[in-house]
């Protein structure tokens, strides 16, 4: 017999790739073999995007099945991607599964499933093979989704997940974000129906995970005790970018361009504004123009992800407003997509303008950056509380009376963040007390040795 062989399925977008295969890095380490399997979209876009390196990720084994939707459909419309999960990849699943388990020497011995694929822990026991829950957000939002049943029972939203009283704040548990129901995960994705069914979706997914032996998370007791002491069966093992291991295979969906390491190499200490929103975020052309101008009225060095796909319509090369380049010259470097975890680490980075994304969150306080909050939906608006007001480590930007977050307020909150030396403060206490729960006898390395235990030991 061979290293335990995992079977690991993110949820398919780029929040929930990325982590997972943080952790399967992780895995290898400890003498597993991974098998990752990606939509086969999204394996195209990491094979794309990697080349080469895909291929010398020995104990990385990439393969793929079909989401249900079509080539040309947009994936980032949540409801036809989550109807497509549930009617068409379960079947694709089991086939693949079918298929490695009858090669004898290299069975599954278990599978690692997002939580948002619920239904592959269902599929795996079919085969009698172990299975975990992995999630890759705060514990917070997943300890909202596990108390689903009791908020429509206490009559703070309806059957449909929609807000019964959207306006009044609940708290779930102590030293938690308090939150607008409107805010709600579910709620914040757009129209009704799509509300529907990712509410189904997540309903059905809480209730598979609800017997699971391990309940694993990216997250750590000194970030979210309150969320953990509440629901104990959720078991931290991150932050996984706290292990500080920059593997050349991260799972990103688009080619990282490195050159902006060097750029940053040539700016001051703490010096430069890194801009980036994640995979999501979509900006109008007044939105947009209003942060290039912000930026630009900072008079500080900026580092600026600008996604091919972030603005509606036009594409983004259009929207740069006349001699917007030559005026900030050699200052602005903007690229497609960044390396993240290796920016965030450089010397050169002052703060973080951010959508709050989860990864981006951890990554940012794993090493001590300051953060501006611009969310922009779904748990972005818990882990902006988080940040501003729980840990203390960064400001919110405000949109004025048309929701415009101007140029004037970035300015004004740039200089306010950077001049108050009390959130760099911190936002370095705080990564010193993540890097240490994932070192050697803290509290996420213990239950990550004691999750790698089970996973070697003969479970059935």
């Amino acid at each position: 017999m061979g290293n335990p062989h995992i079977l690991a399925i993110p949820y398919p977008a780029q929040g929930h790739v990325i982590p997972l295969m943080e952790l399967s890095h992780r895995l290898v380490d400890h003498g597993f073999s991974i098998t990752f399997v990606n939509t086969d979209f999204n394996h195209k876009r990491v094979k794309d995007a990697f080349g080469n390196k895909v291929e010398g990720e020995g104990s990385i084994h990439l393969v793929s099945i079909p989401d249900g939707m079509e080539p040309g459909e947009d994936r980032n419309h949540l409801g036809k991607l989550n109807d497509g999960i549930t009617n068409v990849m379960p079947s694709e699943f089991r086939k693949l599964l079918k298929k490695i388990n009858g090669f004898e020497d290299d069975k599954i011995s278990c599978v690692i499933a997002d939580v948002n694929m619920g239904w592959a822990l269902d599929i795996a026991a079919e085969f009698q093979i172990p299975g975990s829950a992995f999630w890759p957000a705060s514990a917070f939002l997943l300890a909202l989704l596990l108390s689903t049943n009791n908020l429509i029972d206490d009559q703070v939203i309806d059957k449909d997940g929609t807000p019964i009283n959207g306006e009044k704040m609940i708290e779930l548990c102590p030293n938690t974000p308090a939150m607008h129901p409107k805010n709600f995960l579910w709620v914040s994705l757009g129209d009704f129906t799509t509300q529907k069914i990712t509410f189904e979706f997540s309903k059905r997914n809480i209730k598979t995970i609800k017997n699971v032996e391990w309940l694993i998370c990216n997250t750590s007791f000194d970030l979210e005790s309150g969320a953990l002491s509440f629901f104990p069966q959720i078991l931290p093992i991150g932050p996984l970018s706290a292990t500080n291991q920059l593997e050349p295979l991260t799972g990103s969906f688009w080619p990282e361009d490195e050159t902006c390491l060097k750029w940053l190499d040539q700016q001051q200490p703490s010096s430069v504004i890194y801009v980036a929103f994640g995979s999501f975020t979509v900006f109008d052309p007044i939105q947009f123009q209003e942060l290039a101008l912000g930026l630009e009225l900072s008079n500080r060095p900026f580092l600026w992800v600008v996604r091919a796909d972030i603005t509606q319509g036009t594409g983004c090369e259009q929207l740069y407003l006349k001699g917007f380049k030559t005026r900030v010259g050699s200052r602005g470097k903007m690229v497609g997509w960044a390396p993240q975890r290796a920016v965030l680490a450089h010397p050169s980075i002052a703060c973080f303008i951010s959508h709050c994304g989860w990864n981006s969150t951890v990554e940012g306080l794993s090493n001590g950056v300051p953060f501006l909050c611009w969310p922009y939906f779904a748990d972005q608006f818990i882990d902006e509380t988080y940040i501003c007001e729980i840990w203390k480590i960064g400001l919110s930007l405000r949109g004025d009376e048309k929701e415009i977050i101007t140029r004037e307020e970035i300015k004004s909150k740039v200089e306010q963040l950077l001049k108050n030396d009390s959130f760099k403060e911190r936002a370095l206490k705080l990564k010193g007390l993540v890097m240490n729960t994932v070192k050697e006898n803290g509290s996420s390395n213990k239950i990550f040795n004691d999750f790698i235990e089970w996973m070697k030991s003969d479970k059935s």
